[in-house]
Formats: structure tokens, sequence, C-alpha cells
């Protein structure tokens, strides 16, 4: 009886007509699902309980019929225009036979465009900009600018693919879909669960960054501050310049030919770090004693139920890029500028244009320019959706000047003679010393953005992970507890063996780039051509090139 009376009053066998033009219109045509009218003087609050007007169960009766007349997808005999209401008057029905309006206008809630594009800008704007001078130290001047661009435009095209591919999936509500989701519909548990691990990746790879960082930050703003309090003068290195402006080459290069930011594993207490052999020394190494200290505040943090607080703190993101631009501006105006081009030879002060070891700056530029993760969450709050394209390209645009505007000044205006280019470190701060009081500003700026955004960071792993493998966010405070050891194990062990922040963000943007970035966004747009029967083969040879592009850029940070 049940499934006679749920059953259309008309056959739900379709003539090719229909099919036509239930293929032209889009499955998700909000028309055939908005409920009924109510007047307002019938809307229910939380503390009102009036109920629905005679009227109003009338109009939600005929919606019903027509809704039993045919198939819930077939658009021939849908309500009629005059049945339904208006966009703004939509109500949620409740069979108890009263209505509540649904809180807040979807328009309200929709941003700019100008917003849009600047929370793109700063979501971006991370630890990467700090190596960007190393990069394109690394790939040389002049191939470095080429590859920053070039990247950047294919960055910009997959993260395209990414954003319109739930769009491409017909006849399936998508309207809540992110790209894990989409990878899901075309390759199962597979895709699922790669896009998740690659997706950690990221994430881990971010923290451990974050930590090395952080250790650095802390140790220069107490070095500086115990300096100042002890009216102690020094040295941070014997490679420097002089000037109120000094520039200190930490690990001075012996071979300029060579690889020496990779070779020197910076292990033991060198750098920036006092020989004096005192106490304060002894107890303030940035990599003995900092990365321990920070477990203690950062550890307990890591474990908080909800990280809503620390979202509170984003804006000093903004703030310290904004700070962080101003000072590269000012630094390189006092230094001015010191360029010889060689194209393939190095020299004493200078580098070549074109460098074999440009796979470096490119495992960074990935994941400096990597947002495919959660551009469709952040697109879907534009109020005019139809210039996502344009907004997204706009993005991208400012990312590009600003990486470009602040790798290209620092790596012109770092004083060559007398310190060679080769100088120019993974985290450029490093390039001046602790007691430089505008760089104090800035790396304590950093050290408190950082501290605010680590947590978060953790909760987005703790959030896919667990709810992945539990069914939970917050199975225990024991598994969430395992999972936070692990990862700041990670990064307390990366601080003291191996503080180098250009070779774990170009390796681990290498990594999730190539599934996120490369593998998944065209593998997906091939498959949706091809079943719309669109798929070419120019496209299929680009799309199938930009594949081998990502597998070759992992490949290839194994052996620089």
């Amino acid at each position: 009886m049940m499934e006679d009376h749920c059953r259309p009053l008309l056959s739900s066998e379709q003539t090719e007509e229909s099919q036509s033009i239930r293929g032209s219109t889009d499955s998700l045509d909000f028309k055939t699902k908005r409920p009924f009218h109510i007047e307002p003087r019938n809307i229910v609050d939380d503390d009102l309980q009036e109920r629905v007007t005679d009227e109003a169960s009338i109009l939600n009766s005929r919606v019903h019929y027509y809704g039993r007349l045919t198939g819930s997808s077939d658009r021939l005999l849908c309500p009629p225009n005059h049945v339904i209401p208006r966009p703004g008057d939509i109500y949620v029905y409740s069979p108890l036979g009263t209505a509540f309006k649904v809180t807040g206008s979807e328009h309200s809630s929709k941003n700019p465009s100008i917003i849009t594009i600047f929370a793109i800008w700063n979501t971006m704007m991370g630890t990467s900009i700090l190596s960007i001078p190393w990069g394109i130290k690394q790939a040389g001047f002049t191939l470095g600018i080429i590859i920053l661009i070039f990247t950047g435009l294919l960055m910009l095209y997959c993260c395209y693919i990414v954003l319109k591919s739930p769009k491409a999936i017909p006849y399936v509500d998508t309207s809540d879909w992110e790209f894990p989701d989409v990878c899901r519909y075309y390759f199962g548990k597979f895709g699922q669960w790669s896009s998740l691990i690659f997706s950690m990746v990221s994430l881990i790879g971010a923290m451990v960054v974050y930590w090395v960082l952080m250790s650095n930050f802390l140790f220069n703003t107490g070095q500086f501050i115990y300096n100042y309090a002890h009216n102690i003068s020094m040295s941070d290195s014997e490679f420097g310049t002089n000037g109120s402006d000094k520039v200190i080459c930490p690990y001075p290069n012996t071979d300029p030919g060579g690889n020496f930011t990779i070779s020197t594993l910076y292990l033991g207490t060198s750098g920036n770090d006092t020989s004096d052999g005192s106490t304060f020394s002894h107890w303030w190494s940035k990599t003995n004693s900092i990365p321990l200290y920070l477990i203690i505040l950062l550890l307990p943090l890591l474990c908080f139920r909800s990280a809503s607080f620390f979202a509170r703190f984003t804006f000093f993101g903004t703030i310290s890029v904004v700070y962080l631009i101003t000072l590269v501006t000012i630094k390189a105006v006092r230094l001015g500028f010191h360029l010889d081009f060689h194209w393939f030879d190095s020299t004493q002060f200078y580098l070549p244009e074109f460098r074999l070891l440009f796979p470096q700056l490119t495992g960074v530029l990935t994941l400096a320019f990597f947002i495919h993760n959660c551009i469709i969450t952040l697109m879907k709050s534009n109020r005019h959706q139809e210039n996502n394209v344009r907004d997204l390209s706009v993005a991208y645009l400012l990312v590009g000047l600003t990486y470009l505007y602040v790798g290209v000044l620092i790596f012109a205006a770092f004083p060559s003679p007398p310190l060679s280019k080769d100088c120019i470190e993974p985290n450029f701060l490093d390039n001046f010393p602790s007691s430089d009081v505008m760089v104090f500003v800035a790396r304590t700026l950093l050290l408190f953005q950082m501290i605010t955004v680590y947590p978060l960071l953790g909760y987005l792993v703790r959030v896919q992970m667990m709810g992945q493998i539990f069914g939970s966010h917050y199975p225990s405070f024991f598994h969430v507890l395992a999972l936070n050891i692990v990862i700041v194990g990670s990064g307390v062990l990366m601080a003291k063996y191996y503080p180098n922040i250009g070779s774990i963000i170009r390796f681990s943007g290498a990594t999730c780039g190539l599934a996120l970035v490369f593998f998944f966004p065209s593998l997906v747009h091939m498959i949706s051509l091809k079943r719309q029967g669109a798929l070419r083969w120019p496209s299929a040879l680009f799309h199938s090139f930009l594949i081998l592009l990502g597998v070759a850029n992992l490949l290839a940070q194994f052996f620089m």
C-alpha cells in the first residue's frame, strides 16, 4: 500500500523529447524544490507556536500534488510559477503544522569580489614567502623569475580545474562538495584516501616548517632581549657587512659552485647562537633547547576540542605580511641594488642566471601557490559566482606579484660584494643580525602569528584524519594526544637536526602538488571531457604533460 501511495499518478515513462528537455535543464532547479508560502504573521519563532493557515496548507497540497503527478526527475509536470512562492519567501514546513523561516539571507552572507580576492591572497601568503629569495638564488636570477611566472600560471590553471570540477558532474547535488568528494566520485575509495593522505602531507609539512621557524624566531627574539638588557654588543657572524643595515652570512660557502644549503646540515648550535660559554647560551640554544620549550606551550593548545578561539587572530597574518613587505622595501632602498649578470658561469660574488638547481624553486613554488584543497570553500562565499574565474585570476596575480616583489628585491639588494649571493638563506631573515630592531619586530609578529595559526593547522589535521578513520573529530583525549605527539615530535626532530625550511617546503610542496595540483585535477578534467564526448587529443596531450610535470617535479627534489 505504501508503494502504491508514493507512486506517481502518471507513468514515469518518458519520450525522447522529455529526456532531451531534462538533459538540458539543471537537475537542481530550485523551483521544483521550493516549499510553500506562509504569511509573515504565521512564522514560528523560538517562543511563538502559531499554526499554519488553511490557505498555506492548500498551497502546500498543490505543490505536493504536482510532485506526485510524475517522477521527481521529470520536468514536464513541475509546479507552475504561480503556484511557487518567490525566492525570498522560502520557509521550512514541519509535518506538525508549523513553518520556520530560514534564518539569514544567502545574499547577505556573501562577500564582494574584493573581499574574496584578498581572502585568497591572505590564505596563500604563508611561510613560503620567506624562502622565495633563496629559491630564486638556487635557480638563478633570470631563470628564477621565468619559473615563478610560469609556475604561477600552471597553478592557476590547475586551480581553475579544481574549482569547476564539481559543476561538471551531472544529475548530482554537488553544492556541498569539496575536491576530495570529487575524487571519491571518480576514483572511489582510492581517490578519497589518496587525496586525504596528500592533504595531510601539505598540512603536516606546514606545521613542521612552522615549528622550525618558531624555534628560530623565539631564539632570536630572546637573544635580542638578553643582549639589550645586558648591554651586549656582539656580531652574529664574522662574515657580514658594516653599517646600520648590517647583512650577515651565517653559513658562508667556500665552494661557490656547490649547494651549501643542502650539504650544511646545521648540526649543533651554529649560526646565531652565542659562543661565550655562558649559562644563557647553554639554555637558550636554537637547536637544542628552544624546540623543546615550544612543546610546553603548543602541545596543550593542540589538544583543545575547538580551535575557534585561535581563528580570531588570523588577521595577524595580514599584518605580518604587510610589515614584511614594508621591511623588504626599506632594506632595499637603504642597501641599493647589487646585480651583475653572468649567464652561465659563477664568480666570487655572483651566480649564473641559469642554474641546474632550479627544481628546488619549483618545489617551493608548488606549496607557495597551493590553495587547491580549499578553493571551492573560499569561492562559495563570493557574491557573484559568475566572476569566480576572474576573481581567482586576480588573486593569483596579486600573490605572484607579492612573491616577485619580495624575491627580486631581497636578491637584488643583497650586498655583493663583500658577500656572495650564495649566502642568501632559506629564511631570508637569517641574513640579518638578531640586533636589527626592524627584523626583531618582524620576527616577533611572525612568532605570534604562527603560535595562533599552528593550533588551527593541527585542528584541520585532526578533523580530516580522525573523521575518516574513527568517524568523529574528537574520538577521545588519548587519540588526539597521540596524534599531536607524533606531529609535535616530527617538528622537534626537524628543528633540531635539519632546520632548513627551504628543503622542507620544497619536498612537501612537490609531494602534495603531484596529487592535488597535477595528477587528480588533470585526470578528473580528462575523464569529465571524455564522458561528455568533448575530449580531443591536444587537451589529452596537454593534461598528460601536466601529470608528467608533477612527477618530474617530485623526483627532481631527490637529486638536488
